[in-house]
């Protein structure tokens, strides 16, 4: 059985025809409709493209790729929209449009308050359709139309509540920093038309091997063709992924209501430089250096941003950093050719991450919109629901078996175990030392938002309105207690906590040491998954052999040092604060990376701004062209205005010196 164009056309398609009708009949349709065909639209391609997996995995069917209409044509190179589905295709067809869908679910009760009910659901379904083009695509112009389409979604959501200037800040934060990302993204693809002649996937893959051997000129050094493309496809994934310096969008990005946080910035967007890296394994498989770059890369993102989350009291941030890290562990495993690793991984923290994002959520709605952890507490015995489900996805997050994250983290640490690639020392002691980090910022926020002593009053006042629709009040004081959330709000959360629980021990056999991937990924032979494969004998010793392992042992010391720290001994926190003092700083600061930013290229594009406008604008085009060409004109002008006397005697003289002048000439040109 084939699949049919008819069916993908229908999952890229709903989602963008829900976003249509939400957005321009949102006033006709009214709030119901707008979350009716919006939900409709993503459920429908969310069925679908888990037919289309059960199709190709279990059903036979084979890899679909065609093109479907002809964008433009000049000589050989052509641009076209089509889809290249396969096994990975698929799996991240399924993720998206599962995970939109419980965010659109709990939107309903999320947003129901909120005056752009409508616009919020027209923009959350138009990212769903931008992401599908960008996993469906079998050419490298339509991978840059999605990946600019959700670059350009993710700036609209993140800017939805528009009236807050730090909403404004963060969106245009998010939108510099991936162009720089972008503008490398832009100059890998380039250099794929220029060395394979071809925009098409299939073709530049056939034609990759003759790469090897080709090089680029840069001021005297020839760069390795495959070193170059590589490595310039790599800086766009820093920018999508948030990847070390470039990943200092992400966090203020959490300025925007929380369903964008589990949409954008756990499950799917932040995800697509991790997939294209995996899609582009064999131009990636040419070139050491390149993946080397990744490895180190990806490894300090893991370590640095985790280590930065510890400090965070904002409930999404830690949140955000968690995910800042956990996408390093993905890039670190694309570093040592551990392709499905980072794919799976990619998978399981989808659902537990838009768990710990969506339950958050929950916790800050319960709380009066108050993000602030030092003032929760206790709300376990208010929120059971949520309580439980956030279990669920920090435990899946923490790797601990036999929760999902067990199985995909750390077969990415046993991966670089087993690596002989450069940096994969360096990355070891990163991504092992992070699961320390990891358990340690996952239980102080448990702890501090569910459990230990109420740090919040409740008593009735009178809020003030926000320009985003909620009320914000004095920390820690509410006007009505906690309570569970409705069920458009825990439904999800329960539908997210199954797969956190079940999908890696389901999954780890076929993704990791199976034929799962059946060629959609490519990988030397002999890797360091192979080499784990000779170890693996069935889930259940695998998932025993987790208990023997060091980074079991390294999250259960985080976890009883976190444990120790917010339950018996709260006071030992702010003691062990104290005594770090510049690293603490350090941390609070996040690296002072802000500032650099700020000082070198926000200050400097100022300066560099400023000194144009003086010399280009007011002196070349305000002084020479307008204000100079207008002197001159006056000039010339005054100067034939006194020539113009009036007087008789005047014009005489002139016409004698001027027969004088031609006498003059007449007889020395005649002489000559």
């Amino acid at each position: 059985m084939t699949l049919s164009t008819g069916i993908l056309l229908t999952i890229a398609l709903a989602p963008l025809a829900g976003a249509l009708l939400a957005g321009l009949l949102g006033r006709q349709i009214g709030r119901a409709g707008a979350h009716t065909v919006t939900i409709a639209g993503v459920a429908l391609s969310c069925v679908l493209s888990f037919y289309v997996l059960w199709q190709l995995v279990w059903g036979g069917a084979p890899t679909y790729n065609a093109n479907l209409y002809t964008w433009f044509q000049i000589g050989p190179i052509n641009a076209s929209v089509g889809f290249l589905v396969d096994h990975l295709t698929a799996l991240m067809m399924v993720v998206v449009t599962f995970v939109s869908l419980m965010v659109h679910v709990y939107t309903v009760g999320y947003m129901a308050d909120d005056d752009g009910y409508q616009r919020f659901f027209a923009y959350i379904a138009l990212f769903t359709f931008s992401m599908l083009m960008l996993v469906m695509s079998n050419n490298f112009m339509q991978l840059f139309f999605g990946w600019e389409a959700v670059g350009l979604v993710s700036y609209l959501l993140i800017g939805f509540w528009y009236k807050r200037p730090t909403a404004i800040y963060a969106n245009l934060k998010a939108f510099l920093v991936n162009r720089v990302g972008d503008f490398g993204f832009v100059l890998g693809i380039a250099a794929v038309l220029y060395f394979l002649g071809t925009l098409d996937y299939a073709q530049a893959f056939a034609h990759a091997p003759a790469l090897v051997g080709k090089g680029l000129g840069v001021d005297g050094h020839v760069w390795p063709a495959a070193t170059v493309i590589c490595v310039l496809l790599f800086i766009g994934a820093m920018g999508k992924s948030a990847q070390v310096p470039l990943h200092i969008w992400l966090p203020d990005s959490m300025e925007g209501p929380t369903p964008i946080s589990a949409l954008i910035h756990a499950a799917t967007m932040v995800t697509a430089g991790i997939f294209m890296v995996a899609r582009m394994s064999p131009l990636f498989e040419l070139s050491n250096t390149a993946l080397s770059f990744v490895l180190v890369i990806g490894a300090t993102t893991a370590l640095f941003t985790g280590l930065i989350g510890i400090v965070q009291n904002d409930i999404k941030r830690v949140i955000a950093y968690s995910t800042l890290s956990q996408l390093g562990y993905m890039t670190v495993a694309l570093g040592v050719s551990a392709y499905s690793a980072a794919i799976f991984h990619l998978m399981t923290h989808a659902f537990f991450k838009a768990l710990l994002f969506l339950g958050a959520g929950s916790v800050i709605m319960a709380m009066h919109h108050e993000q602030d952890m030092r003032y929760m507490g206790g709300l376990r015995k208010y929120m059971p629901i949520t309580w439980l489900t956030m279990w669920v996805g920090s435990l899946a997050l923490c790797g601990i078996p036999p929760f999902a994250g067990f199985y995909s983290k750390d077969a990415i640490i046993e991966a670089v175990a087993d690596s002989q690639r450069w940096g994969s020392g360096y990355a070891y002691v990163c991504v092992l030392a992070g699961v320390f980090v990891t358990a340690t910022y996952t239980f102080r926020l448990m702890y501090l938002t569910f459990h230990g002593r109420e740090r919040f009053t409740v008593k009735a006042h009178h809020g003030h309105a926000a320009q985003d629709g909620h009320d914000h009040h004095e920390p820690g004081v509410l006007a009505h207690p906690p309570h569970e959330s409705p069920w458009v709000v825990t439904l999800p959360l329960v539908l997210l906590a199954i797969p956190s629980l079940l999908v890696g021990a389901l999954t780890v056999r076929p993704m990791l040491f199976g034929n799962f991937f059946a060629g959609a990924i490519s990988a030397a032979p002999g890797g360091v998954l192979a080499t784990m494969a000779t170890r693996f004998h069935g889930v259940l010793g695998y998932t025993l052999d987790g208990f023997l392992g060091a980074p079991f042992w390294v999250a259960v010391a985080g976890i009883l040092a976190t444990s120790y720290v917010y339950l018996v001994n709260p006071a030992l926190a702010g003691r062990i604060a104290g005594s770090l003092g510049w690293f603490y700083r350090l941390l609070c600061n996040k690296f002072y990376l802000d500032e650099v930013f700020y000082a070198v290229f926000a200050r400097g594009g100022l300066r560099l701004g400023r000194a144009f406008w003086r010399a280009g604008d007011e002196g070349l085009i305000d002084g020479a062209v307008v204000n100079g060409s207008a002197s001159l004109v006056e000039r010339i002008a005054g100067t034939a205005r006194a020539l113009q006397s009036g007087f008789l005697y005047h014009y005489a003289f002139a016409m004698i010196i001027g027969l004088i002048v031609l006498l003059a000439g007449y007889v020395l040109v005649g002489h000559a």
